[in-house]
């Protein structure tokens, strides 16, 4: 008899459970329409007040009180997962994998692609040695930087336009695809005519105007995580553009900034199983700005194959030492060309074997 007042009473807290959790989330959707956060603190103590002054045992206040905060944290959690599941860019939302097609390469289908090519646009001669010992390892994905943010004002920003001229004329010459970096919202319209795949970095992943720009042109978007940026931040920063109509988005982890010194950022590779598990989109490493150490960029490159990358980025010149930005972590062409026998060799043993190459 007891033990069945104590199951039907177990179901009634249930059902009871239940329908507190349903409230919550009608409470969190009206949050997040009105921009506030989930957790009020003012109103989890005026919930806790509530339950010392009605409470009459046999459970202590102190017990009853902790029960229940375990019951707030679980309705938090669960506005939280409604809101994850409402996302564009959610793994729940899409549940098979997004591919992205440059160029005959489709970055997300379960094969290795690399995105290759200098720090900087210099000249055309210099992309175009770059290109010709790319085409030569079978690749079709250049990177450039035409525009380049800096740390100093006094350094080389790049050629602007006129590199974005380069990159089009050497890729158009040599077959190739070109992946540059769009610094304002502006340029972004004159850089539709030179780039093929539009790169958003660091330093403007959540310069909101330019995601929004960029979700409503027709062209992939390389989106690269901030220096400091959490893996939630990266996602609604990829969410702003998807919202505004472009679902062609590559995120690229590149290092975080941490307090260590031996490399120039600290690649966070358990990022990239993560983000693959909480979206539908591709996912690729940048080896060289995560490391800034050339001795690093074959074990880091292995690491992110190994893990389920999508694709690598790293960075080539043909005379790393005269290189007008971060000389120091380029490859040279034999380099290049070392390292990518070893990578094909290697993206074979993980089943990712190079498409093309």
């Amino acid at each position: 008899m007891l033990r069945s007042k104590i199951e039907k009473t177990t179901l009634q807290m249930l059902e009871l459970l239940n329908e507190r959790g349903r409230i919550a989330q009608e409470i969190g959707k009206l949050k997040e329409m009105q921009g506030v956060k989930r957790f009020d603190p003012v109103q989890e103590r005026k919930l806790l007040n509530l339950l010392a002054d009605h409470n009459e045992g046999p459970f202590d206040t102190s017990t009853v009180q902790h029960v229940f905060k375990q019951i707030i944290q679980a309705s938090l959690e669960l506005q939280e997962d409604d809101n994850r599941k409402a996302l564009l860019v959610s793994r729940k939302k899409k549940s098979e994998d997004t591919v992205v097609s440059v160029l005959g390469e489709n970055i997300g289908d379960g094969s290795a692609h690399f995105i290759m090519g200098p720090c900087a646009v210099e000249s055309y001669d210099q992309v175009k040695l770059v290109a010709q010992a790319m085409k030569k390892q079978g690749l079709k994905l250049m990177r450039g930087g035409a525009y380049k943010p800096r740390t100093s004002p006094y350094d080389f920003q790049g050629l602007g336009v006129d590199g974005l001229k380069i990159l089009r004329q050497v890729a158009d010459e040599e077959g190739m695809a070109v992946i540059s970096e769009i610094l304002h919202p502006n340029d972004i319209e004159t850089a539709l005519d030179y780039v093929d795949v539009i790169q958003i970095g660091a330093r403007n992943m959540q310069n909101f105007e330019l995601l929004k720009v960029a979700g409503a042109v027709n062209k992939p978007v390389l989106l690269k995580r901030g220096l400091a940026a959490t893996i939630e931040e990266f996602i609604y920063a990829a969410e702003y553009i998807l919202a505004q109509g472009n679902d062609q988005i590559i995120l690229c982890e590149r290092g975080i900034r941490t307090y260590e010194r031996a490399t120039r950022n600290t690649l966070d590779i358990s990022a990239v199983p993560i983000l693959k598990k909480e979206t539908h989109l591709p996912v690729v490493v940048d080896v060289t700005h995560s490391t800034g150490r050339k001795d690093l960029l074959l074990p880091a490159t292995k690491a992110a194959l190994a893990i389920g990358a999508d694709a690598v980025m790293a960075e080539v010149h043909p005379d790393p030492a005269v290189a007008l930005s971060d000389s120091a972590q380029q490859m040279d062409i034999a380099e290049f060309n070392e390292y990518m026998e070893q990578v094909k060799a290697f993206a074979k043993v993980v089943q990712k074997t190079p498409t093309e190459v």
